[in-house]
């Protein structure tokens, strides 16, 4: 029997496929969201179909790829009912206490922070009570 090439067969197509497969299973494999423990694979399946002659066969090939599952993303979240409303709410906090606001909710703009409605010194976390609050740093660079 001829020796067949693999890099012929299908007019290259097979080896077009294992190309995509081999990228795909490499980026798989540096993935730092995939375990690194986790094994990967390419198959490559030849499949045949013979007529009832036995004088023609169908050849179906096919390559195929087994990668590492990503790995599932944790957070936190509280979770209750409004006694008010009777509403069920659920709220992420992330690693957080919670009720604590976090950096990255907070406004870019810090002189539009509210809390419950009232203002907060953007420097010090306080809650000004009027708006006519004198600002000692201020006088004190001056």
């Amino acid at each position: 029997m001829e020796r067949l090439s693999l890099d012929e067969l299908t007019g290259g197509a097979l080896q077009e496929k294992f190309g995509r497969a081999m990228e795909t299973v490499v980026r798989n494999m540096q993935d730092p969201n995939t375990p690194w423990k986790v094994k990967r694979a390419i198959t490559i399946r030849l499949t045949f179909q013979q007529n009832e002659d036995r004088d023609d066969a169908t050849v179906c090939v096919s390559v195929d790829t087994k990668t590492a599952p990503v790995k599932p993303i944790e957070t936190r979240m509280a979770i209750g009912t409004d006694l008010g409303t009777g509403d069920v709410y659920a709220e992420e906090y992330g690693s957080q206490v919670r009720g604590q606001m976090a950096f990255s909710s907070s406004p870019a703009d810090p002189s539009e922070l509210l809390i419950d409605g009232k203002p907060v010194d953007p420097e010090t976390g306080e809650i000004k009570e009027t708006e006519n609050v004198l600002d000692f740093r201020a006088a004190k660079k001056a």
